[in-house]
């Protein structure tokens, strides 16, 4: 069914917004590596810097969910776009380890605002919501792809300053866009529903909104993000430093015309181009299968191809490319699906908040793997480090068919709590 005027409006906004967000986060590594050699400073004290607005990134999602159900969220992700384009336009001036960690705080802070408010707008704006859901994946991906070439390709030429600034200019035409795009956000919401910006809670009404939310099937989609989270943050963190230890990869012939061409990033960047594959599918998908069937599915195919990694390094670079390229698919086509049962298993009128909780899973509790699988791979093997996350996927799995079966005894239950809360 083709979008109309109302979804395309919204699909192309929260699109830009999304590609940018993954645009500037996915750039920070390439300049760390610019900064280590620039700077007097140890990789520890800088990985704590970029930490800092990697968490911000995360943790702020909770309260920017909150506001996206007070305010509207055009203005908040107008917001959000222009904060991060100020920030690295802040970071192209920075002369200090401290204007570094200062810009990057700032970004942190800006880019939490995105996924709480673009996916609220999506959820109660849209009518074709799996179709828009796909696209708005696919640009998540194309932004996570672009980043750090565009970032690498520029730091060829450029000095690192100006480089920032340059990649700060789509941020600013992206605001310019959004200042003329109509569209109602509220269209896919049916008329007795209040979904539109309410007065800000107190702190008990956001405590009796969360009770409501945990005491429904929210609390199962929310576990089920979070190890979706650590499986996500695990595989896209460590990849490429083990594409790179690989016997196979060290081993490869790369052309003489080609020398100082890494195979490694180019299966690496693959990967991440095929995801936006797998988030089209898994978002078309998302119209015709039930969330949580979606996710069994994908989440016991992850399980194994996370257990085949170790055999397949074994068979050649051709293999290894393939799997990743597996890995890329199903890795993003789950995201369609979780992000539709959050719009399925809550309110309207707490969509904000809900998305907010979730990205405090994907991000901040997700971000836990980047830890426990550093400490796996450093005292253990590779097999111990994929079977690491392939449990991960296992119990994301098990919660799918929880949500599977229990969705309805939650949501009885939820309703009882809020006539409660209401007496």
């Amino acid at each position: 069914m083709a979008l109309d005027s109302n979804d395309r409006s919204i699909a192309g906004f929260t699109m830009a917004g999304h590609a940018l967000v993954h645009w500037f986060e996915t750039s920070i590594p390439i300049f760390l590596v610019v900064w280590l050699d620039t700077f007097d400073t140890g990789v520890a004290l800088f990985g704590q810097v970029v930490a800092l607005g990697y968490a911000l990134f995360g943790i702020g999602a909770l309260p920017s969910g909150i506001l996206s159900d007070r305010y509207e969220t055009k203005r908040l992700i107008l917001a959000c776009l222009a904060g991060m384009s100020g920030a690295f336009l802040i970071l192209s001036f920075a002369r200090s380890v401290y204007a570094i960690a200062l810009a990057l705080v700032l970004w942190g802070v800006a880019a939490s605002i995105y996924h709480p408010a673009g996916l609220a707008l999506i959820s109660t704006g849209v009518e074709e919501r799996g179709t828009v859901f796909a696209w708005h994946g696919i640009a998540g991906n194309a932004g996570i792809a672009l980043g750090p070439f565009v970032t690498a390709t520029l730091l060829v030429v450029f000095e690192w300053e100006l480089v920032a600034a340059l990649l700060a200019v789509p941020g600013v035409l992206a605001v310019l866009y959004g200042l003329s795009a109509s569209f109602d956000p509220t269209a896919a919401v049916d008329d007795d529903v209040d979904a539109s910006p309410d007065e800000a809670l107190s702190v008990s009404e956001l405590f009796a909104e969360t009770r409501t939310l945990f005491a429904s099937a929210f609390a199962i989609v929310f576990a089920i993000v979070m190890f979706e989270g650590l499986y996500y943050r695990g595989m896209l963190t460590y990849l490429p430093e083990i594409l790179h230890g690989l016997e196979a990869m060290a081993s490869f012939a790369v052309p003489a015309s080609l020398e100082g061409i890494e195979p490694a990033d180019y299966i690496y960047v693959g990967l991440l181009v095929v995801g936006m594959a797998g988030q089209y599918a898994g978002g078309k998908l998302t119209d015709r299968v039930a969330p949580a069937r979606g996710m069994i599915a994908i989440f016991a195919v992850l399980a194994v191809l996370a257990v085949a990694f170790v055999p397949v390094t074994g068979m050649g670079v051709v293999a290894i490319a393939a799997l990743c390229g597996a890995f890329g698919f199903f890795l993003f086509s789950i995201q369609p699906f979780y992000q539709n049962a959050v719009a399925v298993y809550t309110p309207a009128d707490s969509r904000g908040l809900s998305y907010g909780y979730t990205y405090l899973g994907e991000f901040g509790f997700g971000s836990a793997s980047i830890a426990i699988g550093g400490f796996v791979l450093g005292g253990f093997s590779l097999a111990a480090f994929f079977a690491l996350i392939a449990g991960f996927a296992l119990v994301g799995g098990l919660l799918a068919g929880g949500l599977l079966v229990g969705s309805g005894r939650l949501a009885t239950d939820a309703r009882e709590i809020e006539a409660e809360a209401d007496d």
